[in-house]
């Protein structure tokens, strides 16, 4: 068996094409572009790379993007004062915070005070999470709403399967066992402490990985036939990794002789290849969904206000 590629980068150009005709309607009738506000604390280089993929969606779509960069030793205090300016400005339909932020900072301090209810881009606050819990309308958490997105354009069924959800952050994991839960899946979390993980998972019709750890999920974590959904991206520089988990893929080895390292997912390449009906492949699968679904919360926002 040799599993169908979920490509993200065609679904997330398709909700791309989709947005532009909302975008110039909204940019008539509001006088100005939907705008988003995007807060970068420190120079962490993986914040850095998604903060620039944001914001040159937003070029590509009309949308208008205020950046601010603060230094990575900034206090809470000197934070709050920073921000103020975008916290007031009423132009501004969509507000995010660049995840980690540095140790001093406390999220659930910070994301309160800059992002109220009616501007969480990402999802991630107390009224977005609730209002997913009782299946309401609000700004859903993005790589799990890409990966719902995905699913359906796909014309992958949920609605009566058996979903394992390894992870279970405030990010992916918990808002993804609640969307798969609304569309009438059977759903399983689990997570680091999860006794025969490889067991519960082997029963998953479809299979989201959201551990943060390279090629964890193994052959014996999944069932033939399984749609496996790999959210992760772990970033290789060992050679013997590399080469146990790539020897089958000359052209990433070729790609680790260039660069000298290589992104995996959070499972096995070749076993996700071999044994699933459906996969995401990394890079390329869940990222750009990841993206797209952000430009749609602002849109969303945008249109709401």
């Amino acid at each position: 068996m040799a599993g169908v590629v979920l490509d993200g980068k065609k679904v997330s150009q398709d909700i791309f094409a989709e947005l532009k005709p909302r975008i110039k309607d909204l940019t008539k009738r509001l006088r100005r572009p939907p705008a988003l506000a995007v807060m970068l604390i420190g120079d962490n280089p993986a914040s850095q790379i998604y903060v620039r993929n944001k914001i040159k969606a937003c070029q590509e779509l009309g949308i208008r993007s205020v950046e601010l960069k603060l230094p990575g030793n900034i206090s809470t205090d000197d934070l709050f004062q920073a921000a103020d300016p975008i916290v007031k400005d009423k132009t501004i339909d969509a507000i995010l915070v660049q995840m980690p932020l540095p140790r001093q900072l406390r999220a659930e301090e910070v994301i309160p005070y800059i992002v109220d209810p009616f501007r969480d881009v990402d999802g991630f606050g107390i009224h977005s999470l609730g209002c997913l819990v009782v299946n309401r309308f609000a700004p859903r958490a993005c790589t799990p709403a890409g990966i719902m997105q995905l699913l359906q354009r796909s014309k992958i069924p949920v609605a009566g399967k058996h979903a394992v959800v390894v992870g279970r952050s405030d990010i992916v994991g918990k808002p993804m066992a609640l969307m798969l839960l609304h569309e009438n899946a059977t759903v399983t979390i689990c997570h680091s402490r999860t006794r025969n993980l490889a067991e519960e998972c082997s029963r998953a019709d479809i299979l989201v990985a959201a551990i943060g750890k390279p090629a964890a999920i193994t052959r014996d974590h999944i069932k033939p036939g399984a749609v496996v959904v790999d959210v992760g991206m772990n970033r290789l520089t060992d050679g013997t990794q590399v080469q146990a988990l790539f020897a089958h893929d000359p052209a990433r080895l070729a790609a680790f002789e260039k660069n000298g390292s290589v992104l995996v997912g959070d499972v096995d390449p070749l076993a996700m290849q071999e044994l699933s009906s459906a996969y995401t492949p990394v890079p390329g699968g869940v990222g750009p969904l990841t993206i797209a679904m952000l430009m749609v919360n602002t849109v969303d926002l945008a249109e709401m206000h």
